[in-house]
Formats: structure tokens, C-alpha cells, sequence
């Protein structure tokens, strides 16, 4: 894979006033990293402003949320988007996981103060408040009717919540954990699991379908299709699986040794964030790499789409909303 490209969090910001500047670098596997820097040289009519690159690099394109940069001598190229808004009175603290409902016009939200939240998802404006876990809340998500909420804790409890009025309608108690991520498709079911072992098991016959282990814990796992997945680890790889022959990864995917937080599909790719702050978007038309950009060495614990739109989470405490239209 190319390597890595990397600008100041606040690029948008910094770059829309006269002779503001903004760095960025390049990192090569085993070579040393490239520095460089963007400078704005005036604003034009259409409100975007004209920006030139230092040695090294080239700005191929920029718009008011957009810049695509390359740096020819590595034969990298990263467009980046700046988000399209932030939420940033949801949660006091880090928050730590998220989801959007089926329908796109909520969202939910657990945070390191113990709470978690249901949200308007066009504007973050709260519509809930589901209280019950005595501990942190790990994990919440929508079921696809959009109207219910499953959630799991510190507590060693999961809970089922109605999503129009907060009532928990069912609590499992004592589950002990170790499973970190649990994904589904078809007939499988997929748990990356603390101990370096990805798991796939048939629902149906509970019976194993394969056992990989990989370099360290996994953190995360997502399915792309009925036979590909993708599996995340604590030390930064990005293992592409077949599940028909599994013994051997397609790919692995190492941009840093941050770790892979979360994973999701996303149209012919996929949307991945580590737990250095970076969030990127492969796929396989586009010949660049997409980076969501606004989170500053922050760990983005969580990534959610809906359309066009995708929300992420983060240590800052901030929901970050994002338009690929603004591509």
C-alpha cells in the first residue's frame, strides 16, 4: 500500500485566511518521513481559497471541505475532507461508541461519563437519555427497525432499550466478555477476540468455520461480502480474509502501528479508524486514499454511516459529521 499521508487537523480552518498555512507530511515504510507545508495564497470568488504546496508535494484539488494532495516521489495520494459539522454538546467525555438507526434520523452514543444518549442525527439536538448500566457503557447499537437499542457494559450486562420512550424492555446479565467485536453475515458469525484469535462459527450448527490468529489482539471485524472479511489489531494490521480459504490473509493492511479501532463497509470498501486519530476510506475505483480528518492524535473509537453522511467518535468528546458530497 502507498504510503501514508498526514495534515494538520485544522487545515480548513488554517488555510482560509491570507498566507495561512497548514503542514502535512509523508511516511514511507523503513524511510524517513517527508515534511512539508500548504499555504494559502488569497481567497477566491467562489470563497475558495487558492493554496500552493511546498517541495515535494502537489495540491491537485481543493474546495471548502476538500484538498487532495499528492507526493509524486512515493506515488501517495490522499484527498482529505474536513467535517461537515461537529456535535460537541452530546457528551462531556470521551465518547466511546455510536450508531446511526436504519433510517438515518437518529443517533445513539456512549461516553466514558457512564451515559448514553439518542440524538437527532442532523443536528445532535438530544432526544433520550438510557439509564441503567451501573459502569462505562462498551457498546451500543440500533437493531434495523431503528427503534431499538442494544447496548453492553462494564456492568457484564447487555440491554435492550426501546428507542421512543428509554425503557429497557430486556437485561442479560453475566456475560463475562472477551470478545471485543462480533459480526454477522449470511450463515456466520465472526468474534475478534482479546487472545490474537479471529473466530468464525456457523449460527446455525455453532459448529467452527476457521480459527485465525493474527499478530495481536483484535480489536474489530466487519464482513465486505459473503466470503471476504476484514479484521483489525491492536498493533495497527488490517487482515482481508476469504473465508474459503482462510489459512493465508489476501492482504494486510499496516498504515501505523496505532491500533484499529473500528471497521466498516462502505459501497465497494471499507471505512477504517485507529487509535492514532486517523480515519481513512479505501475502495477499489479510486486510486487515493479518503482521510476524514479533525480528530488531533485523538483516538476515533467508532465509525457510522448513513448515505452519503458518515459520523465518527472520539476521545475529544466531540460526534464529527461528515458529507461525501463535499468531495
Amino acid at each position: 500500500m502507498a504510503a501514508p499521508l498526514r495534515i494538520q487537523s485544522d487545515w480548513a480552518q488554517a488555510l482560509r485566511k491570507d498566507e495561512g498555512e497548514a503542514w502535512l507530511s509523508c511516511h514511507p515504510p523503513g524511510k524517513p518521513t517527508l515534511y512539508g507545508s500548504l499555504t494559502c495564497q488569497g481567497t477566491g470568488l467562489d470563497g475558495i481559497p487558492e493554496v500552493t504546496a511546498s517541495e515535494g508535494f502537489i495540491v491537485n484539488e481543493i474546495n471548502k471541505k476538500s484538498i487532495h494532495i499528492s507526493c509524486p516521489k512515493e506515488n501517495a495520494s490522499s484527498k482529505f475532507l474536513a467535517p461537515y459539522t461537529n456535535f460537541s454538546r452530546i457528551h462531556t467525555k470521551s465518547i466511546t461508541c455510536l450508531d446511526i438507526s436504519s433510517g438515518g434520523g437518529l443517533g445513539v452514543s456512549s461516553s466514558a461519563d457512564g451515559s448514553m444518549k439518542i440524538w437527532q442525527a442532523s443536528n445532535g439536538e438530544l432526544r433520550r437519555v438510557l439509564e441503567g448500566h451501573v459502569f462505562d457503557v462498551n457498546c451500543c447499537r440500533f437493531f434495523p427497525s431503528g427503534l431499538v437499542v442494544l447496548s453492553g457494559g462494564m456492568d457484564a450486562q447487555l440491554k435492550i432499550w426501546s428507542a421512543e420512550d428509554a425503557s429497557c424492555v430486556v437485561t442479560f446479565k453475566g456475560h463475562k466478555g472477551g470478545e471485543r467485536e462480533v459480526g454477522t453475515e449470511s450463515k456466520m458469525l465472526l468474534l475478534a477476540r482479546e487472545d490474537k484469535k479471529l473466530q468464525c462459527l456457523g449460527l446455525q450448527s455453532r459448529q467452527p468455520v476457521f480459527l485465525f490468529i493474527g499478530s495481536d489482539a483484535f480489536n474489530c471485524c466487519t464482513f465486505l461480502s459473503g466470503f471476504l472479511l476484514l479484521a483489525g489489531t491492536q498493533d495497527g494490521n488490517i487482515y482481508q480474509l476469504d473465508v474459503r480459504s482462510p489459512r493465508a490473509p489476501v492482504q494486510v493492511i499496516h498504515r501505523s502501528g496505532a491500533p484499529v479501532l473500528s471497521l466498516l463497509k462502505f459501497k465497494d470498501g471499507f471505512v477504517a479508524s485507529q487509535g492514532d486519530g486517523s480515519c481513512f476510506i479505501i475502495q477499489q475505483d479510486l486510486d487515493y486514499v479518503i482521510e476524514l480528518t479533525g480528530a488531533d492524535c485523538d483516538p476515533v473509537y467508532k465509525v457510522a454511516t448513513w448515505e452519503k453522511q458518515i459520523y465518527t467518535c472520539c476521545r475529544d468528546g466531540l460526534v464529527r459529521r461528515y458529507q461525501l458530497s463535499d468531495l
